[in-house]
């Protein structure tokens, strides 16, 4: 579905998400006269943005129902913005959260019966157009508006559906949290670097290109993680003593499970 002919859309929050999609969809040609942005306190950025392209920002009333409302606040302050601007939603539009932790549930207790409710999770690298978003709908969102979700969460990366709700905490601690995994092993490997007699700023140049580098050939490989890993490992050689390491009873391998396996009880914990 191309966003040139792209219906009315309302964007609820410009922070650092919400804005990297509100510019995700401008650049892939959402007609600015379609769009309405609400924001209690917009930041110098989206002001200048709105003046530039000319979609509608924190107009009085929106003149045109939106067909498909993107819900982009923080967890904390989502049910206080929705009690607020619910009213201004109709039924037949859906309604898309990028709320960690909001079941649709949740969501749905401040519409009527029968609104249209995505849930989604994306991460991170979608603020520039590399992450993926995983998708649940409620029983009453069409293959249009699936299809129109899609088409905007498109600007932040891949885009996945699932049709189990109770997959979504695991979701999360997989991609949702999994950058801050990534992160984490840029940061030792770092570390491991300057403890082996490197300077700090060429390891942690080292970490970041590799990681990322790294990553890149995964993604454009049509190999898996696991053959591309024994591409790298010659029999006997140095990957291979590390591997040996990291790979050893109680390792890595074993340390991931565990954190993915709390982060996942974490999240179904604060879904309540």
């Amino acid at each position: 579905m191309s966003l040139e002919t792209f219906g009315p859309v309302l964007l609820i929050g410009a922070g650092k998400m919400g804005g990297a999609m509100l510019e995700g969809w401008l650049k892939r040609g959402l007609p600015p006269a379609s769009l309405t942005v609400l924001d209690p306190a917009p930041s110098a950025e989206i002001t200048a943005l709105a003046s530039g392209q000319g979609f509608h920002l924190n107009p009085v009333t929106t003149t045109t129902p939106p067909q498909i409302v993107v819900v982009a606040v923080k967890p904390q302050v989502m049910d206080d913005v929705l009690a607020d601007v619910a009213s201004r939603i109709p039924q037949s539009a859906a309604v898309v959260s990028v709320a960690a932790g909001k079941t649709i549930a949740n969501l749905a207790r401040h519409f009527p019966p029968g609104q249209p409710i995505i849930r989604t999770i994306p991460n991170t690298p979608a603020a520039i157009g590399r992450g993926i978003t995983v998708c649940v709908a409620s029983g009453s969102v069409s293959g249009d508006q699936k299809d129109a979700a899609t088409a905007l969460l498109e600007a932040g990366g891949d885009v996945a559906w699932i049709d189990d709700e109770d997959m979504m905490d695991a979701v999360t601690a997989v991609s949702g949290s999994g950058p801050a995994y990534v992160f984490l092993l840029a940061e030792c490997m770092a570390e491991a670097g300057i403890a082996a007699g490197l300077p700090a700023d060429l390891a942690a140049r080292l970490a970041s290109v590799t990681v990322s580098g790294a990553g890149e050939l995964l993604r454009t490989s049509d190999a898996d993680a696991s053959t591309l890993r024994k591409n790298v490992t010659s029999p006997g050689g140095t990957t291979e003593a590390a591997l040996k390491v990291l790979m050893a009873p109680g390792a890595m391998p074993e340390t991931m499970t565990k954190a993915v396996a709390a982060a996942t009880k974490r999240g179904k914990e604060l879904a309540g």
